[in-house]
């Protein structure tokens, strides 16, 4: 429970709860804090555009300075911080709640200000699919409304794992309060090891979102190139929906990169032709072992095979991109380095 704490109003009132409140000196933001939430998801609920990516620990995009103040440290060892960070005092926002008022050095700036606020919320599971052998769709039906932009990822609360999970929606935000999430197995991992062995249908979770930068972008007039891998798959696929149904495929044309391994791990193709967008939708999956079974189609990384069968000059486009940490890494070298493409055309969130 967070501290008891009294807050005195201009009007010589007072308000008792047990909510802390977290002034940034920056730029002067203030934000409560409820129980559950963390310093970051206190001012992201709160409308407040504080510098994130991955929500998770890993990209350490949501560091600051504590002035006044005591907090809680959730992961002391979080990848975000390096050696250089802990000594000059520096913590992250998703890994740390308030231990009542405190001050703050952050980061904040307009485009971190979430378009839909996120909430959190109870969700039960209402449907299982496979994708691959390993990639599983799971739908939840969440108690109140399922509203997020294309592309945007949540973060699940799964009984008994401890921390929560990020993974990306593959649907589109709707009125039935359907969340779908396409998620690969990770071996003796804990998030993955529930879903896929202990959660039944029926069973609930809480689903806290949406969080993510890299929603899609209908206000250009440019050609759209996706590239997944892996998992990465769901949250182009929610672009590819979100395209198709806002209608900007009428007048544009989207290219869909998919990078696997082996050919029995090809997906998404399927999910694409239900959009029936024709011509509109061009799909392109590349695998990284041909020699594992039948497969006469582009081989190597997802990175090569688009360098290769875009011809045009890459600042015609708007660029969407998820998957394993080294694709990343490959695409955005390809992307900001050689091809010098704009960094407003270009959108991806980085998770760990």
């Amino acid at each position: 429970m967070g501290e008891i704490l009294v807050h005195k109003l201009q009007d010589g009132r007072t308000i008792i709860d047990t909510a802390a409140v977290i002034h940034n000196l920056k730029d002067g933001g203030e934000c409560v804090q409820n129980d559950e939430d963390t310093i970051l998801r206190a001012a992201l609920r709160s409308g407040i555009g504080y510098s994130y990516e991955c929500n998770s620990g890993g990209c350490g995009g949501c560091k600051f300075e504590l002035v006044e103040g005591e907090i809680e440290n959730l992961w002391e060892d979080a990848p975000g911080l390096t050696a250089r960070d802990r000594a000059r005092g520096r913590h992250l926002a998703c890994q740390c709640r308030a231990r009542g008022d405190i001050k703050i050095k952050a980061t904040t700036s307009p485009e971190y200000k979430p378009i839909i606020p996120p909430i959190r919320q109870k969700a039960r599971l209402i449907g299982v699919k496979d994708i691959t052998k390993d990639i599983r769709e799971f739908r939840f039906k969440s108690e109140g409304s399922a509203n997020f932009l294309p592309g945007q990822f949540a973060m699940l609360e799964l009984p008994g794992v401890g921390s929560s999970r990020a993974y990306s929606m593959s649907n589109i935000g709707n009125d039935e309060n359907e969340w779908h999430f396409q998620i690969r197995y990770v071996e003796n991992g804990r998030g993955t090891s529930y879903l896929f062995n202990t959660l039944k249908i029926g069973g609930e979770i809480e689903i806290d979102g949406p969080y993510g930068l890299a929603w899609l972008r209908e206000d250009t007039q440019r050609d759209i190139i996706c590239i997944a891998g892996g998992s990465g798959l769901a949250p182009m696929v929610s672009i590819a929906r979100g395209a198709a149904n806002s209608g900007i495929l009428k007048n544009r044309k989207l290219y869909f990169f998919y990078g696997a391994r082996t050919p029995d791990d090809v997906c998404g193709e399927e999910l694409l032709r239900e959009l029936e967008m024709g011509d509109a939708i061009k799909y392109i999956p590349i695998v990284s072992v041909p020699g594992v079974g039948d497969w006469d189609g582009e081989t190597g990384f997802a990175h090569d095979a688009v360098r290769k069968l875009i011809e045009d000059d890459f600042k015609n486009y708007d660029f969407y991109f998820a998957g394993p940490t080294l694709m990343l890494q490959a695409i955005q070298e390809l992307l900001m380095i050689e091809k010098r493409v704009p960094y407003n055309q270009v959108h991806y969130d980085r998770f760990f």
